[in-house]
């Protein structure tokens, strides 16, 4: 047989497996939708099947659903930043610490530390106001700080009593540094839906293996259609990552045959596991894998951009390649339809923990994503994708304005920095103070529930309603807590 005529005869064998697979129902457990299929010429298993199609179609995981009100934003943007950048080096301007360096800190410290300190430390760098705002960046982000009068600083951040990087991260991402629980992009997805059937509602790009692995991209209870799925990891250069198992030789109309005789046997499976969530996410996998193959290389592919694109995220340069990569991907994943983009800056390869050679360590990791980042937020804005795509940036918890050993800085999640972009944010805001030395939040404390409840918020949703019944209660991303800061919100 030449090489032609392989794929039919490759069809003609699986037709062949699928009638012997038919023939072998004959001893599979006499369910009750067996004895409709045998009952009146199955005439009341037509009908089965047509409210099935029809609760199938309402009950699709990854379906798009309208939110609670009227939304801001259409999708989310997150940029993690892994390990913890330091708020009095970056935007929250400290001139106490240059007067007082070296000086110990005149206030008591936090009765929660990771390591001992030393005495204040000032900044390495210098501040300078930026737009008509008058937003204070660091030199440390040069190409951000032009955008200064489209962010939203929040200077007030808490992240309660985690002062390690696991349960921080964990905080950050889910809610809970301490039980499982699912990640805001799951919750979203969960919410949301998706807006292309081709695509995951959620994408993480290389995420870290450490400091909450998969829980920071996973969905716990949730079904698991609506955990994250992943591109690359914190190990991998991004250049090489990929979507895992996309590739296949196999002529689409061949595996589109051998997927739908799997998906017979896998549902028949599941008509005695009606609660196996696992079950049903691995045939949704299967699905989405098969669509994913059609459309993932194209929107992944970023040779499609022009020269001037490519050099404005600061592709194939360095030391903006790898962290321009990701934003370049996470711009096209968004305009394709992508719920929400998770793009981490991440352990062990990129590592902003600067315990000691601060300066070092901010400076290297700043010069790798400060102009992949600008990009990001003026690619947006000139292809019509910035007012209802949110931008988030975030880091575990920031650094203590006191020294580690000489050079260094602790874990500080008592007060720190984030902000957030587009998608209805406040632009040109400053919201929150800490005190003089950055130790401590002096007005308008936002805790992680708070940021979280505002960012479901402008995705209109409500943190109160969007819950999800597990062990005996209404579980939710803020649990208990939580309230939208509406001065996070534009007006108008």
């Amino acid at each position: 047989m030449s090489s032609d005529g392989a794929p039919a005869m490759n069809a003609m064998n699986a037709m062949n497996a699928m009638n012997a697979m038919n023939a072998t129902n004959e001893s599979a457990p006499f369910t009750r939708r067996r004895l409709l299929q045998s009952a009146a010429c199955g005439f009341g298993n037509v009908a089965l099947l047509g409210l099935l199609a029809d609760s199938a179609r309402a009950e699709n995981p990854l379906a798009s659903r309208q939110p609670h009100y009227p939304a801001r934003a259409k999708r989310v943007i997150f940029l993690f930043m892994h390990g913890g950048v330091s708020h009095v080096d970056s935007f929250d301007h400290k001139p106490k610490l240059a007067e007082m360096n070296g000086q110990p800190l005149p206030i008591p410290k936090p009765k929660f530390e990771f390591a001992d300190t030393g005495n204040l430390l000032q900044s390495p760098w210098k501040f300078k106001k930026f737009g008509e705002s008058g937003l204070e960046v660091s030199e440390l982000f040069p190409r951000l700080a032009e955008h200064a009068d489209s962010l939203c600083v929040v200077r007030s951040m808490n992240n309660g009593n985690q002062v390690s990087h696991g349960p921080a991260a964990l905080a950050l991402h889910t809610g809970d540094g301490v039980f499982m629980r699912p990640s805001i992009g799951a919750w979203v997805q969960y919410g949301l839906g998706t807006e292309n059937q081709d695509l995951p509602g959620f994408v993480a790009l290389s995420p870290s293996r450490y400091h909450g692995g998969g829980q920071n991209y996973g969905s716990a209870f949730l079904p698991a259609a609506y955990q994250g799925v992943r591109i690359g990891d914190g190990n991998t250069e991004f250049k090489e990552a990929r979507f895992a198992n996309l590739s296949t030789d196999t002529p689409t109309d061949l595996r589109r045959l051998q997927l739908d005789m799997l998906q017979r046997r896998n549902r028949r499976h599941l008509e005695d596991r009606e609660d196996d969530n696992r079950l049903e996410a691995r045939i949704q996998s299967f699905e989405l894998t098969f669509r994913m193959q059609q459309e993932a290389p194209r929107v992944t592919d970023i040779g499609q951009e022009s020269a001037e694109t490519l050099t404005l995220y600061g592709v194939d340069q360095e030391p903006t390649n790898e962290f321009g990569r990701q934003c370049l991907v996470a711009r096209r994943l968004s305009e394709a339809g992508v719920r929400f983009v998770q793009v981490n800056f991440s352990y062990p390869r990129n590592y902003w923990d600067a315990h000691g050679g601060l300066k070092n360590n901010h400076s290297s990791n700043a010069a790798k994503v400060d102009q992949p980042i600008a990009g990001l937020l003026a690619d947006l804005k000139r292809r019509g994708l910035f007012d209802d795509t949110l931008v988030v940036w975030g880091t575990e918890f920031g650094r203590t304005p006191a020294a580690q050993g000489t050079d260094g800085r602790d874990h500080h999640p008592h007060a720190f920095s984030m902000w957030m972009a587009g998608g209805g944010a406040r632009p040109a805001t400053v919201y929150g103070r800490t005190d003089d030395f950055g130790y401590y939040i002096a007005e308008n404390r936002v805790d992680m529930h708070d940021l979280q409840a505002t960012i479901l918020h402008l995705l209109g949703l409500d943190h109160k309603k969007l819950t999800y019944r597990y062990a005996g209660r209404d579980f939710r991303l803020t649990d208990v807590d939580g309230e939208v800061v509406h001065e996070l919100v534009a007006t108008g």
